[in-house]
């Protein structure tokens, strides 16, 4: 095999991806292949969608995860959270050896060691990253904390990408432990705001709920974060669902009890189920958005 070190491959080409290749602009990989499940899609207009983006940015669209990882020094895997581990144990299949496989997937530390001893086993070198921010607006540029054996390593071939990673001491599952743990409080604020004003909304009570709670909590400006947290959770509700099913996981792994996580999973899947257009709309008409579709 001779690997094109001027090449990347992405496993999965959603957001954060398609983020990653936009910052890289001018100063890019030669090549950047990818694999996207919705290109399989029964949908015509699913996969025309996912090819429309493929072309959009320059990227080679391929056909299987094994022609994807043909001839890379690097692999990102950025798919849903409930995907990862199907990822990992496909690429493992025929892994080529010595090469990276950043495993940039929002999961629970144990998923992320089942993952590892795959693509280890194959011969690759696998670093867990955590996704630290929002993709945008930093895209290429936003925090990744990476962990594991070959994170020193990574760290030097992201960088050399103009990428953005920190090393966290420990073994594979360390940068993981912060992603997850943290998302109970970032995620389970979206669903905190969701069941406050969707009640308040119904009650005819959200505006002075929202007023009482900055006076609380001055300068949080609870109506604008209000707004902000139901349109993440309208527009990423399903992948958010998928990533705390894995937080409930990593808190069950720490011999504690989930039930935080396990209902911001439920609100997640709820209102991203709903597959709402948030638009550029203020907290109340989306919450009424909502509550529409809920009673249908």
């Amino acid at each position: 095999m001779t690997i094109d070190q001027q090449a990347v491959a992405f496993l999965g080409f959603g957001e954060a991806a398609m983020a990653f290749v936009k910052g890289w602009a001018t100063n890019r990989p030669e090549t950047i292949k990818a694999f996207d499940i919705k290109t399989n899609d029964p949908d015509s207009a699913i996969r025309d969608g996912k090819n429309a983006d493929y072309q959009n940015l320059n990227v080679l669209g391929t056909a299987s995860t094994a022609t994807a990882i043909t001839d890379v020094p690097a692999i990102f895997s950025l798919v849903t959270a409930d995907q990862a581990a199907i990822v990992a144990q496909t690429a493992a299949e025929n892994f080529p050896k010595g090469v990276f496989f950043f495993d940039c997937n929002s999961c629970a530390p144990g998923t992320k060691r089942r993952n590892a001893e795959k693509i280890e086993a194959a011969g690759g070198r696998y670093v867990d990253v955590a996704v630290m921010a929002p993709v945008y607006p930093k895209m290429h540029k936003t925090p990744l904390l990476l962990s594991g054996p070959h994170a020193q390593a990574g760290l030097e071939y992201l960088q050399t990408l103009n990428m953005a990673p920190a090393i966290v001491e420990g073994d594979i599952g360390a940068g993981s432990s912060i992603k997850m743990i943290r998302s109970i409080m970032m995620k389970g604020l979206e669903a905190l705001f969701a069941e406050c004003v969707l009640a308040g909304r119904k009650a005819g009570v959200e505006e002075a709920v929202l007023a009482s709670l900055d006076k609380t909590y001055p300068g949080f400006d609870f109506p604008a974060k209000a707004g902000y947290m139901l349109e993440r959770s309208m527009t990423h509700g399903i992948r958010r669902a998928a990533e705390m099913e894995e937080v409930a996981l990593t808190v069950h792994e720490l011999g504690l009890d989930n039930e935080m996580a396990s209902a911001t999973v439920q609100w997640q899947r709820r209102i991203g189920n709903l597959k709402l257009d948030a638009g550029d709309l203020d907290y109340q008409d989306r919450a009424d958005m909502i509550l529409n579709a809920l009673k249908k």
